[in-house]
C-alpha cells in the first residue's frame, strides 16, 4: 500500500513537492541550464561580455564588497 502522505516526497528531499527546477538534482539542473546556454549562443542571442565591460563589473563587485565589508565591521564595533 503506498503512503498518502501530502508531505512526502519520493526523492527523499526535505519540502513539500518534487516539481520544478529547484527540486531537481544540481547535475540536471547543469544539464538544462547548458542546453539554454548553447541554443542562445547558436541563436545569436546570448551576451558575451567584452573585456571593458567585465572590466566595469568586476570594478563594481569589488567596491559593493568592500562597503559591506565597511557596513559590518562598523555594526560589529558597536
Amino acid at each position: 500500500m503506498t503512503s498518502s502522505n501530502p508531505g512526502s516526497n519520493p526523492s527523499g528531499k526535505s519540502g513539500s513537492s518534487n516539481r520544478g527546477f529547484a527540486s531537481m538534482d544540481p547535475q540536471r539542473q547543469r544539464e538544462i541550464a547548458s542546453q539554454g546556454g548553447r541554443a542562445a549562443h547558436e541563436k545569436g542571442t546570448a551576451h558575451e561580455f567584452s573585456s571593458e565591460e567585465a572590466r566595469e563589473a568586476g570594478r563594481k563587485g569589488g567596491q559593493a564588497r568592500s562597503q559591506n565589508s565597511r557596513a559590518n565591521k562598523a555594526a560589529s564595533s558597536i
